[in-house]
């Protein structure tokens, strides 16, 4: 029996990630020494977990901000008026990352921030990604391959986390009129494919895919994303069904619904 657990609090003891980055937006510490603050509450919980017995160790559990907005600078779902930070090479992803979670006012510039939500019907808020009819996506963040191999550099059996399609689609927010966000699956699906290929080749014997939409009443809509989004995921990572994924299972309780 493996055991394994669903993710770990990020914010370190006594809350020193926030503090770090309040301390960097400040322009107290620099990029160095805020990077290196995430580098050692990863390690520090990773090596905790292992000595717990937990087997199969969370990776890409950890942001710096939120997890949704990881997910979006994962697949190039940069609002346009961020762009010009985006092509600025003095601009490091975590600052693009704050921008796009705080707003930006410098340089002459005056960027609005993300919207705030409620992560469904919790106290937690997420930023929500802006969606438009021909959202095209592109693999821009490569943090959930770096830290799965930080995981892997230390002699631990990681097992990344991420956020599932459906689920990040339909917490998005379409920014025209014409379209349904969850008709972007398509757009989308490339981008999970290129991430499980490349993690299948480096090693990865599991991938924990969350998708807390199906914890909702469904629509029809809804239920056919999540059917033809695993089954292209079941193509692109033939092994996953070998590390616990069933397709067939998913469409069983997508009719009980």
């Amino acid at each position: 029996m493996l055991t394994h657990n669903l993710g770990y609090p990020r914010i370190g003891s006594q809350r020193i990630l926030k503090h770090a980055c309040e301390r960097y937006w400040a322009g107290e510490i620099g990029l160095e020494a805020l990077v290196e603050t995430g580098r050692r509450i990863r390690r520090d919980h990773w090596l905790l977990q292992r000595e717990a017995g937990i087997d199969l160790i969370p990776c890409n559990d950890f942001s710096f901000y939120d997890q949704i907005l990881d997910m979006s600078l994962t697949g190039g779902a940069i609002p346009e008026r961020y762009q010009a930070l985006a092509a600025d090479p003095r601009f490091s992803a975590l600052d693009l990352g704050f921008a796009m979670a705080r707003g930006y006012q410098q340089e002459g510039l005056d960027l609005i921030a993300l919207e705030l939500t409620k992560w469904f019907d919790t106290n937690y808020h997420y930023l929500v990604p802006e969606f438009h009819k021909n959202q095209p996506f592109r693999l821009c963040s490569r943090k959930l391959i770096e830290e799965f191999c930080e995981a892997r550099g230390l002699g631990l059996r990681a097992k990344p986390v991420l956020i599932g399609p459906v689920s990040y689609l339909w917490l998005g927010k379409e920014k025209e009129a014409g379209f349904h966000r969850l008709a972007l699956l398509e757009q989308l699906l490339p981008i999970y494919a290129e991430v499980l290929g490349e993690l299948d080749r480096i090693g990865s014997e599991y991938v924990q895919i969350d998708e807390p939409l199906l914890a909702m009443d469904l629509s029809d809509t809804a239920k056919a994303a999540f059917a033809r989004a695993y089954a292209e995921i079941q193509q692109a990572a033939p092994d996953s069904v070998e590390a616990g994924f069933d397709l067939q299972d998913i469409e069983r309780r997508l009719d009980h619904q």
